[in-house]
């Protein structure tokens, strides 16, 4: 067995406990999706050399740098056009709860979201069925109709020839446990 190899990976464990942080989770609504164009830097550098030939002589030398970055990928117009887009989406999703609720406009911490919102009316989902059955349920009830003797879980009542269980009656009151005696 290698006892370097071992110490150098418990070693690196031990490091990479400490570099590790926690992942926190993000919140991503309408955000810009990490949209960046690119970056600007300005940097100053100073450097000092010493020369010990036959004199003592200093050199100082300093610096201002300048630095930009573009990121490759799709260009900054689309970039910003696509997350206006995902705002704009998202907003039309959620501007008919914000209407429809009459406090928020009272408030002025929703005061931005409320602007927004105003003159947007959503258009309504027409495709759900008119009793508020899911389409689950309606299969489901077609299923039973068509197989009367089958029994499917999720039923309420199960009806089995077998099953002797029967639902006790409202006012029933069930027996106290009998109380245990310490040996």
């Amino acid at each position: 067995m290698n006892y370097y190899f071992t110490g150098l990976l418990v070693l690196a464990l031990t490091i990479l406990a400490f570099l590790v942080e926690p992942a926190y989770p993000k919140n991503e609504y309408l955000n810009e999706y990490g949209v960046r164009c690119g970056e600007m830097e300005v940097s100053t550098e100073q450097r000092d050399t010493d020369y010990n030939y036959s004199e003592s002589s200093t050199n100082e030398q300093q610096y201002l740098r300048f630095t930009y970055r573009k990121y490759l990928g799709t260009d900054c117009k689309t970039s910003k056009e696509n997350v206006q887009i995902k705002q704009q989406l998202e907003l039309m999703k959620m501007c008919g709860r914000v209407n429809s609720n009459p406090s928020l406009a009272q408030n002025e911490n929703f005061r931005l979201l409320v602007s927004k919102c105003r003159g947007v009316t959503p258009a309504r989902d027409n495709t759900r069925p008119s009793d508020s059955q899911s389409l689950w349920d309606d299969l489901k009830d077609e299923y039973k109709k068509e197989n009367p003797d089958v029994n499917l879980m999720g039923d309420k009542f199960i009806k089995s020839k077998e099953s002797t269980l029967k639902i006790p009656p409202k006012d029933f009151i069930l027996p106290l446990p009998k109380p245990k005696i310490d040996e």
